[in-house]
């Protein structure tokens, strides 16, 4: 299940909330802790890069590694659209609410991997990262955004404090989309996925949480469904991992 030519390499986790509003930035934050409690179930190690605070709650996106022996060959089966269907924390009228969230998985380049970045399709901005106010606030620009011009993509990191490895690690991660974002064009189906990126909703999603009228957890992929949705979300992915590496394999 774990052959592929990546499989063995640390990954980047990439989630950002769809449509859905303050529902969908709160989905993101759930997504994050599941993922991050998954990764403390596997003794990986997990290192934070970008964090976009939403404005009520939750969080607009995320970007972190995860280092651990075939990191990526487990979680390449987690890109995708996760659905949420809940009674909404933040809808005084206690309805129900449906929320999205995209999940996108890159592995993480060795530095013996060459990829050839031109100067003249960057654009580097620089500003303040963004803090809760306080004594952390920070008082220099020494957050990064990198957007690679040729194909739109846009890495930030605002995790260090100096701008100088605030760009390492952002060129890391770009190195390592556009890597994927290569290897991805000798595939139609997953093409399609990133061509659909900034589609996050109804139809697309690989997965659903359900927590009312009734709890379950349903892979679209696989037609796997588990009914204990609070072990999920705390970290209990490793039959939806396997499942969907098997129906891949077989």
């Amino acid at each position: 299940m774990l052959s592929g030519e990546d499989d063995n390499k640390n990954a980047i986790i990439s989630i950002n909330a769809g449509t859905g509003g303050t529902d969908a930035q709160d989905w993101a934050q759930i997504l994050f802790r599941m993922y991050a409690r998954w990764i403390e179930r596997k003794g990986f190690k997990t290192e934070l890069i970008d964090f976009q605070q939403g404005e009520e709650a939750g969080i607009k996106s995320v970007t972190c590694t995860v280092s651990g022996e075939f990191a990526y060959g487990y979680l390449k089966s987690e890109s995708g659209v996760h659905r949420l269907v809940r009674i909404s924390p933040f809808n005084a009228n206690g309805k129900r609410h449906t929320s999205f969230a995209s999940v996108f998985i890159y592995p993480e380049l060795d530095n013996n991997i060459v990829i050839d970045i031109e100067e003249k399709d960057l654009r580097i901005d620089v500003f303040r990262a963004s803090g809760h106010g306080g004594q952390h606030v920070n008082k220099t620009s020494s957050a990064v955004r990198v957007t690679h011009l040729p194909t739109g993509i846009v890495v930030s990191c605002q995790q260090e404090k100096s701008q100088h490895r605030n760009k390492d690690m952002a060129m890391k991660v770009l190195k390592s989309r556009l890597y994927q974002l290569e290897k991805s064009k000798q595939d139609a189906k997953m093409q399609d996925v990133h061509d659909s990126k900034d589609d996050i909703s109804w139809g697309n999603q690989i997965r659903s949480y359900v927590l009312h009228p009734y709890q379950i957890v349903k892979d679209h992929r696989i037609n796997l469904e588990i009914g204990n949705v609070g072990d999920v979300l705390d970290g209990g992915l490793d039959p939806f991992i396997e499942g969907v590496l098997l129906s891949v394999k077989q």
